[in-house]
C-alpha cells in the first residue's frame, strides 16, 4: 500500500531523480536539461499543492503538484498540475492515488479546477488521468518542439468543488 503525503524538504533528493527520469524520457515534458535539487526545492518553497507517493519501505515512487496556471485574479482557482512516477513504480496504481489526492488536496486549498497538457502520445499519462475523473478538452497542436521536433499535447481538466456542481 501506498502512502500519500504532503511533500517536504526531505524529499528533494528522491523528487529530483523522478522528474529527471520524466526528463529523459521525452514523453512527460518539453524540458531536455535535468534539474538540480535546489530547483526542485524552490517548488516547496512556492507554498503550493505538492504531495509525494511513499512505499512502505519509504522509497518515494511518484509525486504530484499544482502551479500556478496565470497571474490575472481571475484565474486564481485554477491550477496547472504535473504527476511523475517512478519508472520502476508505473503500473501499479500510484499516478491514480496522487491525482485523485491532489485533487482532494487543491480543492480543501480553494482550487475549483485543475488542468494540464499531456503530449497525445502519451497514453499512460492519458488513461491515468482519464481513470481519475479528467476530461481531455482539447488539442494544441504543434505546441512546442522536442528535440527538433514538433509535439501536440492534449488538454485535461477535473472541475472540482464549486466548478464541478
Amino acid at each position: 500500500m501506498t502512502l500519500v503525503r504532503a511533500a517536504t524538504a526531505a524529499d528533494v533528493a528522491a523528487l529530483t531523480a523522478i522528474y529527471n527520469e520524466g526528463i529523459a524520457g521525452r514523453e512527460a515534458t518539453f524540458e531536455t536539461s535535468p534539474r538540480e535539487p535546489w530547483e526542485v526545492a524552490g517548488w516547496l518553497e512556492e507554498g503550493l499543492p505538492f504531495i509525494v507517493a511513499e512505499a512502505p519501505d519509504g522509497t518515494i515512487v511518484g509525486f504530484a503538484r499544482v502551479s500556478a496556471y496565470s497571474d490575472r485574479c481571475v484565474y486564481s482557482g485554477v491550477g496547472e498540475h504535473g504527476v511523475y512516477v517512478a519508472t520502476a513504480a508505473q503500473g501499479r496504481g500510484v499516478g491514480r492515488a496522487l491525482l485523485e489526492e491532489l485533487c482532494a488536496v487543491a480543492e480543501r486549498a480553494g482550487y475549483y479546477k485543475l488542468t494540464s497538457r499531456i503530449f497525445t502520445t502519451n497514453a499512460a499519462s492519458r488513461a491515468v488521468h482519464l481513470a481519475a475523473g479528467f476530461e481531455e478538452v482539447g488539442v494544441q497542436r504543434r505546441h512546442g518542439r522536442l528535440d527538433g521536433e514538433w509535439r501536440d499535447c492534449v488538454l485535461v481538466e477535473r472541475l472540482l468543488g464549486e466548478g464541478a456542481r
